[in-house]
């Protein structure tokens, strides 16, 4: 019997079949200890406790879609297995393809076979601890997919993307995956080091190479030997630099300020950068042959819009990480159709922005449509109401005072995440107790009345967190401090309100 010590504890997803104590006996002799559940919620209680999921799937990979979905809201990268009959081999592509790290037939017991999976895992299990990546849309994942193909071969790689879209994730993706994971992992942003510290910061310098070089210091690239150093907004570099980070990537050698002595280094350079470097170069603030170094191989991030699925995980994942409480948030349907139709300029960072405020606004455990402030509110708002149709006044005064409300029972889905929850510092700008948006608000929703625009939600929404604000604040100055904006902005907002003919009791 194999050692409890080195058991894999797998949940066993089968909603066709029943494990019996037979094939249990064959598991265990294989290294793993299943743990039968017959749904989904019950692996979702589960999950926390396996180090793999085993999951049978019939005519389809429906099943396999639904685990991982589940297994990626979780902020959890358990890896799954799949079992599957034998003459199903469209089956298997789907499972594969959907991330199941193996395929085993559901009619096989053999000890040996299962050992072979056993082993699959356990190289597997070092690279997955610890991580809160999300891959969910078909966009993401082939990213991922394509990021851990490259990782394996030592080559340079440029990441290209957008602000907050999440290129240094990809860059640890890079890492992690490759045979330089147990080295160490050394980012700096290019653009936000003074030009006259970057050259120490990467180099490093020899004692007394400078007033105040009282002894010698490794730079980035020797504290990195073994791993991987990820320069971001390369294209920010002082082209001098630029000449020496060519020599270091073409001779994997460096030399300290004030050192005469090359030193050997043993490193991946992962690069990445905003900037359009093609034009950099015809502007002459990028050196060409430095391009072709650090772009042997060129992988786009795209921005939060274009990856719609991957929105509220993102949103679940960072509710969880921003909870203090031990109790799970839920997102109404009506907040979720906002946050999948706003563009998200400021792409996965200023999402982050967005669920801290709502978590700041909201009391309970439910955010709402009033809870939800966006970086670009207003704009959005007098660019609709440009193309808007003009409307009673009446309409909107009604759609201002009685803000969208989340319908109970089926009618609205909720997202419910589960997993485990972080330690939140408090904020000083953390409303008393008493702070209620949602207190505001009507308890019974209309569920008869005509669907509401995002025009509508957003207008209604912005006014209930105003007013709501104003009366549980001593001032104008602290209201606008905890709406996260300053008094000027809000005086503009309380005037927008007043010119569409809004009650502002308190204003």
């Amino acid at each position: 019997m194999a050692s409890t010590v080195n058991v894999m504890r797998a949940i066993w997803l089968d909603p066709f079949s029943p494990l019996d104590e037979s094939d249990k006996a064959q598991l265990r002799l294989a290294g793993i200890d299943a743990f039968c559940v017959n749904t989904l919620g019950e692996l979702n209680l589960a999950l926390s406790r396996a180090h793999v999921v085993v999951v049978r799937l019939a005519q389809s990979a429906e099943l396999m879609h639904e685990v991982q979905t589940l297994i990626t809201q979780l902020g959890s990268l358990v890896p799954v297995v799949c079992r599957v009959d034998r003459d199903d081999m469209d089956v298997v592509v789907d499972a594969m393809r959907s991330g199941a790290l193996h395929v085993v037939p559901c009619d096989e017991w053999n000890v040996s076979s299962w050992q072979q999976v056993v082993g699959m895992l356990r190289t597997v299990a070092p690279s997955s601890k610890n991580k809160s990546y999300v891959f969910v849309d078909p966009v993401s994942q082939h990213l991922l997919a394509l990021a851990q193909r490259v990782a394996q071969a030592n080559v340079s790689t440029l990441l290209v993307g957008p602000t907050g879209a999440g290129k240094e994730v990809i860059a640890r993706v890079l890492h992690e995956s490759s045979g330089r994971a147990k080295g160490p992992f050394i980012a700096m942003n290019c653009a936000a080091m003074p030009e006259h510290l970057i050259e120490d910061m990467l180099f490093g310098h020899e004692k007394g190479a400078f007033t105040g070089a009282v002894k010698d210091y490794k730079g980035i690239f020797e504290q990195a030997q073994g791993g991987t150093v990820f320069l971001d907004e390369i294209g920010e570099m002082p082209m001098h630099l630029q000449a020496k980070l060519l020599r270091v990537l073409q001779e994997r050698k460096i030399t300290r300020l004030g050192g005469e002595t090359a030193v050997s280094v043993d490193i991946r350079v992962v690069a990445a950068t905003n900037k359009d470097l093609r034009q950099a170069i015809d502007e002459r603030e990028f050196r060409e042959d430095l391009y072709f170094r650090i772009s042997t191989f060129r992988l786009r991030i795209q921005p939060l819009r274009e990856r719609p699925l991957d929105i509220m995980p993102l949103v679940m994942q960072s509710l969880a990480r921003h909870n203090d409480s031990g109790v799970p948030y839920s997102v109404t349907a009506e907040a979720q159709q906002l946050l999948q139709a706003y563009p998200w300029p400021g792409n996965v960072r200023e999402l982050e922005n967005v669920v801290q405020r709502a978590v700041v606004l909201c009391t309970g455990q439910t955010i709402t449509p009033a809870h939800l402030l966006f970086d670009e509110m207003s704009s959005l708002v007098r660019h609709e109401q440009t193309l808007a149709p003009v409307t009673p006044m009446v309409r909107e005064e009604q759609s201002a005072v009685q803000p969208v409300q989340p319908f109970q029972g089926d009618a609205a889905p909720v997202w419910e995440p589960h997993q485990p929850v972080m330690e939140r510092e408090v904020s000083a700008t953390e409303p008393p107790a008493a702070f209620s948006v949602t207190a505001a608000l009507p308890q019974t929703p209309d569920i008869d009345a005509a669907p509401v625009n995002l025009q509508d939600v957003i207008k209604s929404s912005e006014h209930a967190v105003i007013m709501t604000a104003i009366q549980n604040t001593d001032s104008r100055e602290e209201a606008a401090r905890l709406l996260g904006i300053s008094p000027r902005t809000l005086r503009y907002k309380l005037a927008q309100l007043r010119e569409r003919g809004l009650m502002l009791n308190a204003a």
